[in-house]
Order: C-alpha cells, then sequence, then structure tokens
C-alpha cells in the first residue's frame, strides 16, 4: 500500500506512456472534488467543486482546489468532466473558468444545466458538450464513456478513461439503490465489462466505507414523511440540499396528498428546483407550488415550505428563521424537517439550529429521531459486490476523510487486489500508471483557496489566524506621539480594548510600564517608530497576559512629530 509523505517532492516528467492522476482536491475530506489525468502532454479534468468552511476559517464563503499547479497550462486542458451536479463537484468551474472560458464542459443534460445556471451569475457563457450514459467521446488523447450510476441527484455518471497507459475508472458519487424513485439503476453491467476489459486503476468513491451492509432505498423515506405530515397539525418546513431532486419530488407528493401547498424558500432551491422542472426531473402538479407570498393568503395547516440550511449554513434560509432573521417567523407548532446527513465537520453548526427552532416551538425531525434520510454514497457491502464485479487492478480510494480512503483500501483487499497496488493518497500527490502499475511519483501544491466576498486567494492562513484571535480574544489598540526632536513621549498612550474583557480603566495600570519602556528606549537612540511598536506590544502583551491570561490582538501606532 503506498502512503503519501510530507517530504514528497515535486514529481518529474511523466514516462513515456504512462498517465499521471493528480487530485487537487476531494481525498482526506468530504468536498473540493478535483482530479487531473495527464497523458501525452494534454489534461483532462474530471469535476471541479467547492468545500464549505468550517467554524475556524471565519468569514470565508467557500474553498476551492488550488489551481497553481495547472494555471501555466491551461492551453493543454481538453475539457472538464462532470460526474453530477451536486456543489462539492461544480461549484469551482466559475472560478477556472474565469482564467480560460473556453475549456470545455462535459456532463449529462441537468449537470450542464445546473452549471450554466452558476456560470450566468459570474457572465460565462461556456462551451458545452452533453453526454449520456453509454455514450463514447474522444476527448483530446483521452477516450471516455459514460456510465449511469445512481446517486441523490440524477443525471450522475461515472467515467472511464481509456488511454495507451490503460483504462481508469472514476466511479464519480455512487449508490446502488436498486429500487430507485427514477428507476435509473447504478448499471452494474456496464462496469462488469469493464472489469472483463481490464481495469487497469479505480478511483472509487469512498464516503461510506465505513458503514456495514447495504444503503436503504430512496423509497423508504416516503412513508415517514406521511406520517410527519399526518401528526403535522401547523406549517411544514423541509431543509434539503437544493440539488436533492429526488427528496423533493417526494416531499411534493406527500404534500400533494395531504392537500398542502408548497412553496420554495432560498435562491438556489428556488433556481435549481425551476430548472429540473423545466427539464422533466421534477414532476409538480398543476396549482400545488405557489409563490412565498401567496402563502400569508392560506390556513397554516395548508402550507409546506421546502428550504436550504440543512447543514447549518449560517445565511441560509433555515438558519435565519432559527435566529428570527428571516421573513418567515418559526412559530410554536411548527413541524421542521431537516432531510439531509450531517457533513462531517457541520455538527455544531446543525445542532445550533435545530436548538434555535426548537426554542421557538417547532417539532424538530432530524435523521437522529426519524428516517428522513437516506445516503446517496455506497457502503461496504456495495462497495465489496462493486470491487468484485470490476475487479480492479490498481485502487486509489477517492472523496473521502482518511479513515473512509483507509476503510476502502481494507475492503479492496478483502476482494483480492494486492496490498501493493492499493495507492493512499491525499491532495495534491501525483500517481503515475506506468506499465499497469499506479505508484505514488511526487507532490504538487494543492493548499486551500479561500474565497470572501469578491476576494479570490487573498486569505491567508495567517488572516484567518488573525480573524480567530480577534474573535475569541478580542482587540487592545495603543495610540502613541514621540516628539522626533527631543526623544519624548508628548501624547498617550492612550488605550481602547474591544472584546476583550478588559475595561479601559484597567489600562491605568500598564501606562506607568509603556511610557518607561518607551523612555528607556528613546534614551537609547531607538527612535524607529517600528521597533517601538513592537515595544508597546510586548510591553502590553505581558501585562495583559499576566494579569488576565489573556492573549488579544495588540494593534499599537507610534506617531514621530
Amino acid at each position: 500500500m503506498s502512503h503519501p509523505h510530507p517530504d514528497l517532492r515535486a514529481p518529474g516528467p511523466l514516462p513515456e506512456g504512462g498517465l499521471r492522476v493528480t487530485p487537487l482536491g476531494g481525498l482526506g475530506e468530504i468536498g473540493r472534488n478535483m482530479t487531473v489525468f495527464e497523458y501525452g502532454g494534454r489534461l483532462l479534468i474530471v469535476d471541479c467543486g467547492v468545500l464549505f468552511p468550517e467554524e475556524e476559517q471565519p468569514g470565508v464563503d467557500l474553498i476551492l482546489p488550488d489551481f497553481t499547479s495547472i494555471r501555466d497550462r491551461l492551453d493543454d486542458i481538453d475539457g472538464i468532466v462532470l460526474t453530477h451536479g451536486h456543489e462539492d463537484h461544480i461549484g469551482g468551474v466559475p472560478y477556472l473558468l474565469r482564467e480560460k472560458a473556453d475549456i470545455p464542459l462535459i456532463g449529462s443534460k441537468l449537470t450542464l444545466a445546473l452549471v450554466e445556471a452558476k456560470l450566468a451569475e459570474h457572465r460565462i457563457r461556456p462551451y458545452t458538450l452533453e453526454v449520456t450514459e453509454g455514450q463514447r467521446e474522444r476527448i483530446g488523447p483521452f477516450d471516455c464513456e459514460f456510465v449511469a450510476v445512481n446517486h441523490s441527484i440524477p443525471d450522475a455518471l461515472a467515467v472511464a478513461l481509456r488511454t495507451p497507459a490503460g483504462m481508469v475508472v472514476h466511479t464519480g458519487d455512487f449508490k446502488m439503490d436498486q429500487l430507485p424513485l427514477d428507476g435509473r439503476l447504478t448499471d452494474l453491467p456496464a462496469f462488469a465489462r469493464l472489469g472483463e476489459e481490464g481495469i487497469d486503476l479505480l478511483l472509487c468513491d469512498s464516503t461510506n466505507a465505513e458503514v456495514p451492509g447495504f444503503i436503504a432505498p430512496e423509497r423508504d423515506i416516503t412513508p415517514v414523511l406521511r406520517q410527519v405530515f399526518s401528526k403535522a397539525e401547523r406549517r411544514i418546513i423541509v431543509a434539503s440540499f437544493a440539488s436533492h431532486v429526488h427528496r423533493i419530488q417526494q416531499v411534493l407528493d406527500t404534500a400533494q396528498e395531504f392537500g398542502r401547498r408548497v412553496a420554495f424558500v432560498g435562491r438556489s432551491m428556488v433556481r435549481n428546483m425551476g430548472i429540473a422542472r423545466d427539464l422533466g426531473y421534477l414532476r409538480v402538479p398543476g396549482g400545488l407550488v405557489v409563490d412565498v407570498k401567496a402563502l400569508d393568503d392560506l390556513p397554516d395547516e395548508d402550507v409546506v415550505l421546502i428550504c436550504t440550511g440543512s447543514q447549518g449554513e449560517p445565511m441560509a434560509a433555515l438558519s435565519r428563521m432559527a435566529n428570527r432573521d428571516h421573513q418567515i417567523r418559526i412559530v410554536e407548532g411548527d413541524t421542521v424537517v431537516l432531510a439531509s446527513s450531517l457533513i462531517p465537520g457541520n455538527e455544531a453548526a446543525v445542532y445550533r439550529v435545530i436548538n434555535g427552532l426548537t426554542r421557538w416551538g417547532a417539532n424538530v425531525v432530524h435523521k437522529g429521531n426519524a428516517k428522513v434520510h437516506v445516503s446517496g454514497h455506497a457502503s461496504a457491502g456495495e462497495l465489496l459486490y462493486f470491487f468484485n464485479i470490476c475487479k480492479p487492478r490498481n485502487l486509489m480510494p477517492v472523496h473521502g476523510e482518511w479513515r473512509h480512503l483507509r476503510a476502502v483500501s481494507e475492503l479492496g483487499q478483502l476482494t483480492g487486489v494486492p496490498k501493493e497496488r492499493i495507492v493512499l493518497a491525499e491532495d495534491g500527490v501525483a500517481v503515475d500508471l506506468v506499465d499497469g502499475v499506479a505508484r505514488v511519483a511526487g507532490k504538487v501544491q494543492a493548499g486551500y483557496v479561500y474565497v470572501d466576498g469578491l476576494s479570490v486567494g487573498d486569505v491567508t492562513e495567517t488572516s484567518l489566524k488573525d480573524r480567530r484571535i480577534l474573535g475569541d480574544e478580542g482587540i487592545v489598540s495603543v495610540f502613541v506621539v514621540v516628539d522626533a526632536t527631543s526623544g519624548k513621549v508628548v501624547g498617550g498612550p492612550h488605550i481602547q480594548a474591544r472584546g476583550s474583557g478588559i475595561d479601559d480603566a484597567a489600562f491605568g495600570a500598564v501606562v506607568p510600564k509603556v511610557e518607561e519602556a518607551l523612555a528607556r528606549a528613546l534614551q537609547d537612540g531607538v527612535a524607529e517608530t517600528h521597533q517601538l511598536q513592537q515595544l508597546v506590544r510586548r510591553t502590553i502583551g505581558r501585562w495583559v497576559s499576566d494579569t488576565y491570561r489573556r492573549r488579544p490582538m495588540i494593534l499599537p501606532v507610534v506617531v514621530e512629530v
């Protein structure tokens, strides 16, 4: 089993006739999925997604893959294959196309429609190639075959890449629901055929590799929704991903059965469900869906709201409802259904929203107390079955945290993949397929790129550290005026604190210490303002630490007159 090493150097030139696979996101994390394939000097990218920030990344809107390693090779990219329309697979596309707008996008009808709507907001009109399962397309040196897979969004595809170096299969996100709502099964016969032809390297979804058995079918949720609807006395508010068409279809069908009207809330929800309806992926009975403004004219017991915010996102509709910062106010007797799983890292935010909703009297139904969600990712039993069908010669787990990647590697060994042919990589690790063997070749830059408002990449880890200090410890500002001629302090020090928990009056105790330190430094000939500022920072910082056991950010300003 190959293990990445922190001391890996940049990969050397790709050996003649070899294929290089470089994940720039999605390994060791749930999100930011992006993999670069290189053969014969040409590049093909599979997916380009985003990762959503956690609490220790304050102010960040999105996290992108790092494009540094391909930035000077944009002309070598023959296309971007998109496996499906989830944000963690398409959310980064606008930011890559900002750098070169004419890179072709290849994907299914719904996937391309979702990404085109996103690109329209960035005023980018992409070149697209719509494909469907069973189709083969030549994209540069890559012979791509697309295979139907079942997932928590319609029209998901896996892709088999044939090159002279061998065949690589990228599963995208998939599961094996045998009773899918849309009747579109994961195409196991196609995977078996590819396995017989010979899969030299399998890149496999790892998200649920630790979960034993088989994932329950999506249709198991319908009886639970019926039970929730039958007991609800007032409004029902369902929070879901804005792309989970199957889940929304179940809610619409149940609302129709119980005589309730439905309104979509949230820009992304309204946009995506409009696209899904227009393309025929969402069946909406006439008169069922109304504008949210029409809800005031309906009794509460006839209303269903479908909104975003199932992951506790602070600006999403449900979080704002929980904080009483939304036009829709939660009242006693409302029922809120969180129809999604908890993405790792979002637990605290989700439970904060649940507590906020409960505080206002809502009955909150979630995965912890009812079966209102089934996963879109294959579990261990399905993966074993899948590996036995595909019979990969080399295996590379993708799309998962480290525990998931390791679980897939163990499942692969159980099905006969040799331990030395399983590559455990991480973001940025280049893997070369040469003479039928996959080996780690080196590592490229693949850090986090933060989007903060209109800023992309300007926020650094140092910036985030400063934000965390400000949020946790507050700020102390100091203003001092020094006479450049006499070398004496003629004004200040004036000290103010914000968010530090220290009263401004308390700083009277440290003012003499600052004056003494400055006088001594000026006597010694230290007159450079930066040095004096550092001296003020150290003096006040030491006093605050000794007195209050706190470490606020200290901003000293020394002015010469």
